[in-house]
């Protein structure tokens, strides 16, 4: 009788135990926490088009004269929460052109890590090469964009949007899961920068080597409001720093400062209503950077201002999302990246429609019409308008 019950006893325990092993969740294994997603997006330009001449050197450079079929972006994304308070990110990018003979090299667009200073890392440090907390269409992912560029007057604050360096971002964690629904419900959301982002970076943009010992310094401040059934977001941001000069941006001949370096600051403004169905998406900047004066063929701080307004109206039909919108855009400055601080005017109108049949494909369809004045040492006369429809299929995986 008692051989029976301890035998009983023993198969009991080894049935708990069983049954604990069963039901145990298995260890976690190093690449549970990681992701990996991208997109890519193929373009042409060249349907209904007026002028030839009309060119983008900072934006797509198939636009114009010898722009064919092109692949805009082609981008993988590597990101994951490693432990509770580091996060890591990565994305190159395939679509980088070496030269203007060389197409489709790989090139690093962001390599950073957040650290977490409290549990619910509402208060982190962001190190590496990242976006620059500039602008809401300069952050907002060319993903989630509805015009197949970004507009001139804020986007030739930083070429690439992104340089190196280190940001502080603070935001509540409310606030943290309603930037992430904005851009997951498809309300075209900039992603989260925080409430409120400080820091310093290099100033010579995205894979340029630092030219000088003083970084910039950024700072904004931005705030989402659910009233309703609307979502408005409101930010006030500025930079300052000072920009050198590259001598492969010189051309022979021009005149410049002794040591390259200019005064490099804005401060803007941005408002956006989320669609809902209608949205409205606004931004205007003022400053001083360095730009061409063709009547003293010298490089000089002059002021520079401009913006643009985005009106969109989403609508959802047949598990479909479909999204016309209307862009009209000014700019009035030197763009410092190019070649002896290119002066321009930029005046450029914008009407599209987008359509998602599914989350992992969109199509774009985009008729611009334009006037640019782009003047440098080389071409001082270079005023070029005209018309065009622009086609983009992205692919989103």
């Amino acid at each position: 009788m008692k051989k029976n019950l301890l035998l009983t006893g023993v198969l009991a325990c080894l049935c708990l135990i069983s049954a604990q092993a069963q039901t145990a969740p298995a260890p976690k294994k190093w690449y549970d926490s990681f992701s990996i997603r991208g997109y890519a997006q193929v373009r042409y330009n060249r349907l209904f088009e007026t002028n030839p001449n009309l060119k983008s050197e900072q934006g797509d450079k198939s636009i114009g004269d010898n722009g064919g079929f092109f692949v805009r972006r082609l981008r993988i994304i590597f990101s994951g929460q490693v432990s509770e308070r580091v996060y890591f990110y990565i994305q190159p990018d395939f679509a980088s052109s070496a030269s203007s003979t060389s197409l489709h090299f790989g090139q690093i667009r962001d390599a950073y890590f957040d650290l977490g200073l409290d549990a619910k890392n509402e208060f982190r440090f962001r190190v590496g090469q990242s976006k620059v907390p500039f602008g809401f269409e300069n952050m907002q992912s060319s993903q989630n964009r509805l015009p197949l560029d970004r507009n001139d007057a804020l986007n030739s604050a930083v070429s690439n949007e992104r340089d190196l360096g280190v940001f502080f971002y603070w935001a509540p964690a409310s606030v943290r899961k309603l930037y992430s629904s904005l851009v997951a419900d498809g309300l075209k959301g900039s992603g989260d920068y925080g409430v409120f982002g400080l820091g310093a970076y290099n100033g010579q943009t995205a894979n340029k080597p630092e030219l000088n010992d003083a970084p910039h310094i950024a700072a904004r401040l931005s705030y989402p409001v659910q009233i309703k059934n609307q979502i408005i977001e409101a930010s006030i941001q500025g930079y300052s720093g000072q920009w050198v000069m590259a001598s492969d941006q010189l051309s022979a001949g021009v005149k410049a400062k002794a040591d390259k370096t200019y005064l490099d600051e804005r401060y803007a403004a941005s408002f956006v209503l989320y669609p809902k169905p209608f949205g409205i998406q606004a931004e205007y900047n003022v400053g001083t950077g360095p730009e061409f004066n063709k009547a003293t063929d010298a490089i000089e701080n002059q002021k520079l201002s401009g913006g643009y307004v985005t009106a969109s109206y989403k609508i959802d039909w047949k598990k479909q999302v479909i999204i016309p919108f209307v862009r009209v855009q000014h700019y009035e400055g030197g763009k410092k990246h190019e070649l002896d601080a290119r002066s321009y005017r930029v005046d450029e109108t914008e009407l599209g429609i987008e359509w998602q049949p599914n989350k992992n494909f969109e199509l774009v369809a985009m008729y611009t019409m334009a006037t640019k004045r782009a003047e440098d040492f080389k071409l001082q006369e270079n005023l070029q308008s005209g018309n065009m429809l622009r086609l983009q299929a992205q692919v989103n995986f």
